[in-house]
């Protein structure tokens, strides 16, 4: 049987209110599942809002909808890397307020957030990209 751990060791800020763990541990028979950049593009065509929130809400649910694909969930989900351009404490608020949507009461993965000044497709504010464990 494979078994997921998330831990947030005393002594360390409690990164929950941030929406992440300090670490995630597979163990166990299982598989694990790369998951690329998602963007707050939608549909086929990878519409961008201007908006920086639509564009978290997207890239969340595409990486949902690539999870599920994989017949996984946010449960299964060891560790994240987000890409922010022109991050600032704002833009954190609202990371941080859509994912604790997504993860509702699970626990949250082991997260990297990178600022950065562009992303690959002109008008991308965010991108994250994910490593998942899929028990055998």
């Amino acid at each position: 049987m494979s078994k997921i751990q998330y831990k947030n060791p005393e002594g360390l800020f409690d990164p929950t209110s941030f929406a992440f763990s300090h670490s995630a541990t597979a163990s166990g028979n299982g598989n694990y599942v790369f998951i690329s950049g998602q963007s707050g593009g939608e549909g086929p065509e990878h519409s961008l809002s201007g908006d920086f929130r639509v564009q978290v809400k997207t890239a969340l649910q595409n990486l949902v909808n690539v999870l599920k694909a994989s017949g996984l969930t946010t449960d299964h989900v060891l560790k994240i890397t987000i890409l922010i351009v022109d991050h600032d404490q704002g833009k954190l608020t609202i990371w941080t307020e859509e994912m604790q949507k997504i993860w509702k009461n699970h626990p949250f993965p082991a997260s990297t957030l990178i600022p950065v000044p562009k992303l690959a497709l002109d008008g991308m504010l965010v991108e994250v990209d994910a490593i998942a464990f899929k028990p055998l």
